[in-house]
């Protein structure tokens, strides 16, 4: 892209996400990323480390506004019977004065841990979850 206009950046008040077709209305922050898994490769005559991609890892967060015990109602069965809990997860980011929008399926989300209590006495509360992923598939992105 040559040349863009600021209202065109897109902005995240407009992200939304759903888990296994479960519309989430208080997330509040959407992160999803695959970071490259490397190999140092000893090369002879170079001091500089050489490296080979050999793999990838995903991961990510979801943040939200404590609204329910959605994730206590979805994990915590599975995990006192020793089941992993998978989800299907769909990010999407649609800012009406953006160029276009981006819509991605995450594969195989597995989160990291359950809370089960976390509050303070005058403090809104709030979820911060990890997970990891296996695959991902791109719906819709931005030109």
């Amino acid at each position: 892209m040559d040349k863009y206009n600021a209202q065109q950046v897109m902005n995240g008040t407009w992200g939304e996400v759903w888990i296994d077709g479960t519309y989430m209305a208080e997330v509040t922050a959407f992160e999803a990323k695959v970071s490259l898994d490397k190999t140092d490769v000893n090369m002879t005559r170079r001091l500089a480390k050489a490296q080979k991609v050999t793999g990838f890892s995903c991961s990510g967060s979801l943040t939200m506004n404590k609204v329910s015990s959605f994730f206590i109602k979805k994990l915590n069965e599975d995990m006192k019977q020793g089941k992993q809990t998978a989800c299907t997860i769909i990010s999407k980011l649609d800012d009406p004065d953006a160029i276009g929008s981006e819509r991605i399926v995450i594969k195989d989300a597995v989160f990291d841990e359950l809370i089960l209590a976390n509050w303070s006495a005058k403090t809104l509360g709030e979820e911060q979850i990890n997970f990891t992923f296996s695959d991902w598939d791109l719906l819709d992105i931005a030109e």
